[in-house]
């Protein structure tokens, strides 16, 4: 008789195949590694200089970029813990749309030096106590160095717009921001509404065609369709226009039917008979005033024919997104099938016509007068890869201008704040009593990533950098930052980021601390990791050359 060994603690509790860490060493200090781990991915990819990444995700897809949101979402992290610090990187992305790389490299900065005071013998409790009064004090310091006058700001002002924007378009393409924040800037203030706090990311558009250069770039006022008009009618002027779509078609019956012809003229009846009903339908679209019809399905051959004899553009857009668009650019009501539309749902174009750029043929469809409610910007590179990486670029940009439409408070930028605060928050840790003073003193430390990290990815010494601006920010210059292009200069590479015209977003900054804080203090809680037994049968094997999947 065998005898089997009873199972006892949380072995009896689980399911076989579960696993389970606890105490400092297993769960505490794992979890952090991994943290730090992902950090020291996005960390090289800070600021202007940072390093791109070559991450090709499980479909093959190839991504080169130094855009933190992306690399994390492609490379589908699966350490519990990390996954916290990638669900931070995201909020900051959804709720400003830039910072992501921040908040990212400085949770696991955190949690580095954390790791530190827990080998020192301090309790994960006392350090998410310090952090969590580091935390605010740091929210505190930093309205202090809001730059004064800020907080009244014009968001139709070009010159004010570019001056804050441009930090955020420096980080994903150095040494292009002018060219890049002045199209962006252009393309914003075009569909900013009166109401500056609901402007809408969706309506600027992005079209990217392979060929020319970043001097090739350009800003529409309206859409950019890829692809030509349908029939031989190019060009529009000042026209109505109207939308199906359900497609331009003659419409089949919903149920089937048998038609007995017993004689030649009842054929040629029975054609002529639909040639009439589509000639009906097209007339009176032609009637109604419109001049161009835009389909959303397929443009059969006798209803295109009747178009030409009519004079009528037809267009043809696949995507129904792009159709709310077009719709909500020309003011269109969409109709679902061919007919006549009432003078209600049609709307006004200024101009559409198919042009040739760069050996892509597109249609350009302008409406410049009204109210303009879409703008495209037109992207040229040489490869694909460069166009992705000009699009974050504009998507940044753009999403930087949502942010300050409604907060447009800055603050100096180029490692000027994070210096300020490490020094604040270092004098403010010697006035704390209890244990919290180390974390706080931890936390303080932690700001100098951000020089650090940019003198690194420059190529220049960190520890010469970080002590040359503690010694003129503890002298009363608080705005003085890191001078990339400081070979040249004789300041050197320290130098007063007003004069380099170099600014952050206060909310860009607020919620990438916030939400690093948060994660850190998050993972630090964590004190045991149990995972059952993952679903799922056994693995496929492979199967022979030339079966099929079922």
């Amino acid at each position: 008789m065998a005898f089997s060994m009873q199972n006892y603690g949380i072995q009896s509790m689980l399911k076989e195949g579960h696993k389970h860490l606890s105490g400092l060493e297993e769960a505490v200090l794992k979890n952090i590694d991994a943290c730090k781990q992902l950090s020291t991915i996005t960390r090289t990819s800070l600021g202007p200089d940072g390093m791109n990444k070559m991450v090709i995700n499980h479909l093959d897809k190839l991504f080169v970029t130094n855009d933190a949101a992306t690399i994390v979402n492609e490379l589908e992290i699966q350490h519990p813990a990390a996954k916290i610090l990638v669900l931070a990187g995201k909020a900051q992305q959804e709720e400003i749309g830039d910072g992501a790389n921040l908040t990212i490299s400085f949770a696991g900065e955190l949690l580095q030096n954390a790791e530190e005071l827990i080998r020192m013998g301090l309790h994960p409790s006392e350090i998410i106590s310090g952090y969590t009064k580091a935390i605010t004090k740091t929210t505190e310091v930093l309205e202090e160095l809001v730059e004064k006058g800020s907080e009244n700001m014009d968001v139709w002002d070009k010159e004010q717009v570019v001056t804050r924007m441009k930090a955020a378009v420096a980080s994903k393409q150095y040494g292009q921001e002018d060219i890049l924040s002045s199209l962006i800037a252009d393309a914003c203030i075009q569909v900013c509404p009166k109401n500056p706090v609901n402007f809408d990311v969706d309506n600027v558009r992005v079209v990217k065609l392979v060929g020319g250069g970043l001097h090739n770039c350009m800003v529409i006022q309206g859409m950019v369709l890829k692809g030509d008009a349908v029939g031989s009618i190019k060009r529009v002027e000042k026209a109505k226009v109207a939308v199906f779509v359900s497609g331009v078609d003659s419409s089949a019956t919903e149920t089937k039917g048998t038609v007995l012809i017993h004689s030649a003229d009842q054929l040629e009846n029975y054609a002529k008979t639909e040639e009439a009903k589509v000639e009906e339908l097209i007339k009176a679209v032609a009637d109604s005033g419109a001049k161009i019809i835009v389909s959303g399905g397929a443009v059969g051959e006798m209803a295109l024919h009747f178009c030409e004899r009519y004079k009528l553009m037809v267009l043809k857009i696949s995507s129904k997104f792009e159709l709310r668009r077009f719709c909500r650019t020309t003011g269109t009501a969409a109709l679902l099938k061919l007919g006549q539309p009432k003078p209600d749902d049609l709307g006004f174009i200024d101009s559409v016509s198919v042009e040739e750029i760069g050996g892509s043929r597109v249609t350009v469809v302008r409406s410049e007068e009204g109210g303009n409610k879409v703008a495209t910007v037109v992207l040229r590179g040489s490869t694909d890869s460069i166009l992705d990486d000009l699009e974050r670029a504009v998507d940044d940009g753009v999403n930087t201008y949502k942010a300050m439409c409604r907060d447009s408070r800055i603050v100096p930028g180029a490692a000027a704040s994070e210096i300020e605060l490490a020094r604040r928050l270092k004098e403010f840790s010697f006035k704390e009593t209890g244990l919290d003073q180390y974390a706080i003193a931890k936390f303080a430390e932690s700001f100098e990533l951000v020089p650090r990290t940019l003198a690194e990815n420059a190529g220049l010494n960190p520890m010469d950098i970080i002590s040359k601006l503690y010694e003129k920010h503890a002298s009363g210059n608080t705005k003085v930052g890191i001078n990339l292009r400081g070979r040249d200069s004789e300041d050197g590479f320290c130098k007063d980021v007003s004069s380099m015209n170099i600014w952050d977003l206060y909310v860009t900054k607020l919620f990438a601390l916030k939400y690093a804080a948060d994660a850190a203090c998050t993972v630090l809680r964590v004190d045991q990791i149990i995972m059952a037994k993952p679903a799922g049968g056994p693995a496929r094997r492979d199967q022979p050359a030339g079966m099929d999947e079922d």
